[in-house]
Formats: C-alpha cells, sequence, structure tokens
C-alpha cells in the first residue's frame, strides 16, 4: 500500500466538499456539519483552516477566488485541482477496498483485562453493554426518522456504525455468559494470578509458545 501525503479523514472529507462545489473553509465546516459528517469523521473545526493549507501545499486544492458576506473580512474559496480530484479517487478506493489494520481502544482494553480480576471486568462489560444497548435504541430510532425524507446513500455509514455497535454488544454478552458459568478458556488462571499475585506457570509457557510462532 502506497503511502500518503495526507492521512487524516478531515482531510478527505475537505477534498470530496471542495469537489463538489469550491467553498471557503467556513462554508466547507457548516456543510460537514449540516450533512453531520462529524458522526463518522473526527473533525476538529478549529484545525480545518490548516488542513486546507496543507492541502494546498500538495497541490490538491488552489484558491479560486475570494468572497465577502456583509461587512466580514473577504474569504478564500478553494477549488480541488486535477491532482487533487485524482488523489481523492485513490485514497477513497484505498480505504473502501483495502481492509487496514485499525486499533480500537475497546480492543486495546480486553487485551489487557487480566490486570482486573473476572468480577471487575465483567461488572464493567455489563455497564459497557446496557450503555450500547442504550446509545443502540436511540440510533435505531433516529436513522428510522432519517430514513423518512433521507434516500438510504446518505445514511450507509450510520447503518455501518450502528450494525458493528450492535455486534459489539451482542460478542460481549456471549462474553460474559462464559465469564458467569465459568466456561471462558483460560478463566481459572485468570482467578489465581488475582488469589495468589503470581503469574501461573502456563502463561510463561504460552508465551514462548507464542515467540516460537512469531520467529517461524
Amino acid at each position: 500500500m502506497a503511502r500518503r501525503p495526507m492521512s487524516n479523514p478531515l482531510a478527505l472529507a475537505v477534498l470530496a466538499s471542495v469537489a463538489e462545489k469550491p467553498s471557503h473553509p467556513y462554508e466547507i465546516a457548516q456543510l460537514l456539519r449540516s450533512r453531520g459528517k462529524d458522526r463518522s469523521i473526527k473533525i476538529n473545526y478549529g484545525s480545518l483552516y490548516s488542513v486546507v493549507q496543507t492541502l494546498e501545499r500538495h497541490g490538491f486544492v488552489e484558491a479560486a477566488g475570494t468572497e465577502r458576506d456583509g461587512r466580514r473580512p473577504e474569504r478564500t474559496v478553494y477549488a480541488v485541482t486535477e491532482s487533487g480530484r485524482a488523489e481523492l479517487r485513490e485514497w477513497l478506493s484505498e480505504l473502501l477496498g483495502t481492509p487496514a489494520k485499525e486499533y480500537p481502544r475497546f480492543e486495546s482494553a480486553l487485551s489487557l483485562m487480566l490486570v482486573l480480576t473476572p468480577e471487575q471486568a465483567g461488572s464493567l462489560l455489563e455497564q459497557r453493554v446496557a450503555r450500547l444497548d442504550t446509545a443502540n435504541a436511540a440510533e435505531r430510532a433516529l436513522l428510522a426518522e432519517y430514513a423518512t425524507v433521507l434516500p438510504r446513500i446518505f445514511l450507509v455509514e450510520s447503518e455501518y456504525a450502528l450494525a458493528m455497535a450492535t455486534a459489539e454488544a451482542e460478542w460481549t454478552r456471549g462474553l460474559l455468559r462464559e465469564l458467569a458459568d465459568g466456561s471462558l478458556d483460560g478463566v481459572d488462571g485468570w482467578r489465581q494470578y488475582h488469589a495468589t499475585g503470581d503469574a501461573p506457570q502456563q502463561w510463561a509457557e504460552l508465551d514462548e509458545q507464542a515467540q516460537a510462532l512469531r520467529e517461524e
């Protein structure tokens, strides 16, 4: 996979916006907000101007004129360049077609969960599921409302996010069931670790096996 000149999804959103219509940064921010893009892209509106400047430095956008709104200072309007259009298509094609390893916070926490006791972890996971269920129900209702006025093509990212959150809740429920009935493989060693303060010998042996597999 080629290294892209920029990797910030906000830059991708800006490129898509000016490819649709030449705009000044404030107008871009308004458009992204009104279309709910801040629900799927982490948008720092304070850094949007610097993102536009970086895109301009790479030759992906260019100043196309100025606009004045009443007594406000003139604002520079930016348009996409041909290289910007090419970058937009290639970057989006890469994101849509090529899976990439991401590092969600929940996955990171699961990898270190043994620091807590099974009971502590279970209590926190129950709390997470309850919060996910509440949020998912609200999102489901909101999507149903939006679907009455918007074509589905404008809702697919929200559908995806809801599907992922629903799957996470169901998977976590399954883990909780295994914790509760003691069928989770390795839970005895986990309990032993917290009972004695010493890592089970089996863990050291598993570390050695994992190291050997990585070296093959």
